[in-house]
């Protein structure tokens, strides 16, 4: 993916007739009007009922297809008090459902059991280990929550030993079902259920809300039970959809919505310590939104699943003991910890893995593979390699002859296809378009590696012309008010289908950058005549290679700041670039001074051992500002620009420079950023004269003019 290409989803802008014009009659931003309008919101009354969730409902859970044989093979067992396990998965969405489930039926008197297969160990899936051990425990019912809807030949195995079986699943169906008792998908072929998005916590949430339709169908308190039940599940629901990265649209947004106020109003016990246990501030407790559930919730809670067990997570949300609670949730974030470091390491070799086995301009699909590889945490570090490279990545951990791998893709490549098409080379596979996991031996991976790439290459100008990251819209500086900002909660959730908003500036002044904290920054930007603060998080003022005076890009999320009693908008910026016409280091010239700093030979004509009168100047500009501003980091970038009128000083020579005025102590430079290009100084005041053509780099490079 090419991040420095932003694409606008549509020719409107806040001036534009229609923006205006709906802005008046719903009396919001036209910032806001606009984003509606890109919703499909086109009329004062689509837009209201967006934002008041007027039109939204929750479906009849009986239009999916076998919901009727489910309830009633349910309500059998709850009669007869039959040995019933909930068979789940080890994901976010998975324990969710199984603790849905759980709770349920122990509301209803059934004494219920849950298994979770070990990720390592087990895999995805129904296996028939399991299924052995559910028969000699007198298991007579066993439901699939978040799984099962092609465990064809487990689900015949069970029946086999006497247990029947309630499929809940909401991935994709192949062309044969498993001969469960019931299969409840929204995805069926066959299906009339008006929704397909479901999560597998949302299936499970429609089960139970059938089981309790069909009990109190001839009272008078049909509403008031189905209330009741909502309020009592829909908070766990909401963080299974939105940790399944499922579309926040029709009855998913309305099951966020109302999620999220359960977990504002009065969060279960599991969930409050999750949070105090994660480092939530005890004096100002921030809401907890969609991507609180994203980015602090969901990555301990699929922890669990990654590295110990998923099983101690559902023990979380079953527990209302503050201390039980507590315990576990330490547990968790503690287990995190430990993924984050795994993680970081398998990102540190899978990076040198690149380097020395594949060819980029080649390889259009990165796929490594390695002995000593935690099988949990793979996929997360496909999805950063994929973000870093823009192209989609498979990561395989090798236990034995037996490989198991997760992918990640790009817009425009299926995954699923690309997998599909090199199925004969594959044990089993399975997922989604962006996202699927694979089985493969040792002595197919060659011929895999090469049919995938081949699959990739032939269908790349699909994904080259979706290249790109989609911006709402672009702002000019007098359209970034505090009540743009304010309003935007209208929205409200965010999520897939519903993204949060993310707004363009293009040619924006930088004013000044500095450091904010350990690993982020704060830059002042104007446009317009507007100043406005913009933060970017986890990269650190010496990452940035951009300089006061810049004209830049931006890409960003509107947010408030809240400081001392003071509310002001600020942006959050996702991304920065160099405003078209700014100048910029040609990658030539950058290549061409590693090529001669690895040793290769260079032309005298090159212009490349820099003189005395060279190394005056750029000395004199340190000598000079050293002390004067207040950002300690200059960059080659910046002082290239400041001796554009210097025909002999150019990139490489100016690095070569900088060199020599470090190794004879003159400046004291330590280079950093992404290409080494930001330095920050120190200026050494020598008494003596310094002979510079005795430095090491100048010596060296001397021998390596051509003769």
């Amino acid at each position: 993916m090419n991040k420095n290409k932003w694409n606008l989803k549509s020719e409107y802008t806040v001036s534009s007739p229609e923006v205006l014009s709906l802005a008046e009659a719903v009396k919001i931003p036209p910032v806001t009007a606009l984003l509606l309008l890109l919703r499909g919101c086109d009329t004062p009354e689509k837009a209201n009922a967006f934002i008041q969730l007027s039109e939204a409902k929750l479906h009849d859970p009986f239009l999916i297809p076998d919901m009727e044989k489910a309830v009633l093979r349910l309500e059998r067992a709850i009669t007869e008090q039959e040995k019933v396990v909930i068979y789940g998965d080890y994901d976010v969405d998975g324990v969710t459902s199984v603790s849905v489930l759980s709770l349920y039926l122990k509301k209803r008197g059934l004494s219920v059991s849950y298994y979770i297969p070990d990720r390592s160990g087990e895999g995805y899936g129904i296996n028939n280990l399991a299924i052995d051990k559910f028969a000699s425990d007198g298991v007579t019912l066993m439901i699939t929550v978040d799984t099962g809807v092609t465990a064809v030949e487990e689900v015949e195995y069970a029946r086999s030993l006497g247990i029947d079986t309630i499929v809940t699943d909401h991935h994709e169906c192949q062309s044969r079902l498993p001969g469960a008792v019931a299969v409840v998908n929204p995805r069926r072929a066959d299906s009339e259920y008006p929704f397909k998005e479901l999560a597998g916590v949302g299936v499970v949430f429609k089960l139970v809300s059938a089981c309790e339709k069909k009990r109190w169908q001839n009272s008078g308190c049909l509403k008031e039970k189905l209330y009741e039940l909502s309020s009592d599940f829909i908070d766990l629901v909401a963080m299974g959809t939105v940790a399944d990265v499922m579309p926040l649209v029709d009855e998913n947004r309305l099951i966020v919505k109302l999620g999220l106020e359960i977990l504002n109003s009065r969060p279960r016990a599991g969930v409050t310590a999750l949070l105090d246990a994660a480092g939530r501030n005890e004096k100002k407790k921030a809401a907890i939104t969609a991507s609180v559930i994203s980015f602090v919730i969901a990555p301990r809670i699929n922890a669990a699943g990654r590295i110990d067990s998923a099983e101690r997570a559902v023990g979380l949300f079953l527990s209302d003991s503050p201390s039980e609670t507590q315990r576990i949730a330490a547990e968790l974030c503690e287990i995190n910890r430990e993924r984050q470091a795994e993680e970081n390491r398998i990102i540190e070799e899978a990076e040198e893995k690149i380097k020395k086995e594949c060819d980029l301009e080649q390889d259009k699909i990165i796929v490594l593979a390695d002995d000593h590889w935690h099988h949990g945490v793979i996929g997360i570090v496909a999805s950063r390699i994929t973000e870093r490279f823009g192209l989609p990545s498979i990561l395989i951990s090798f236990d034995g002859d037996m490989g198991k791998g997760s992918g990640r893709s790009i817009k425009g490549i299926n995954l699923v296809d690309a997998l599909t098409d090199s199925e004969e080379h594959l044990v089993k596979f399975g997922g989604h378009e962006l996202a699927a996991g694979l089985s493969v031996t040792r002595e197919s991976l060659p011929a895999f590696r090469q049919r995938i790439n081949e699959y990739v290459k032939d269908h790349l100008q699909d994904a080259e012309q979706l290249a790109g990251i989609d911006v709402d819209c672009e702002l000019s500086g007098d359209a970034i008010s505090l009540e743009a900002a304010e309003s935007l909660s209208l929205l409200e959730p965010y999520g897939i289908a519903n993204p949060t908003p993310l707004f363009m500036m293009r040619g924006a002044t930088l004013r000044s950058i500095m450091q904010l904290g350990e690993k982020h920054a704060k830059l002042l930007v104007e446009k317009d005549g507007v100043s406005v603060t913009a933060l970017r998080f986890g990269k650190s003022r010496a990452e940035l290679e951009y300089y006061a005076g810049d004209k830049i890009d931006l890409l960003f999320n509107l947010g408030i700041n809240e400081f001392r009693g003071t509310v002001s908008v600020q942006l959050i910026l996702k991304a920065i670039r160099l405003s078209e016409g700014e100048f910029d280091i040609d990658k030539a010239d950058r290549r061409r001074y590693e090529e001669i700093m690895q040793g290769a030979s260079f032309d005298k004509s090159e212009d490349v051992l820099p003189t005395r009168d060279d190394i005056a100047p750029v000395y004199l500009w340190f000598k000079r500002h050293y002390g004067n501003t207040r950002d300690d980091i200059t960059g080659v970038r910046e002082l290239l620009s400041q001796f554009a009128g210097n025909s002999r000083i150019h990139y490489a020579k100016l690095r070569v420079i900088l060199k020599i005025l470090n190794e004879c102590g003159i400046v004291a430079i330590e280079q950093l950023g992404e290409n080494g290009e930001n330095l920050r100084y120190s200026v050494n005041y020598v008494k003596n004269k310094v002979d510079t053509e005795r430095a090491p780099t100048y010596l060296k490079l001397k021998n390596q003019i051509q003769k």
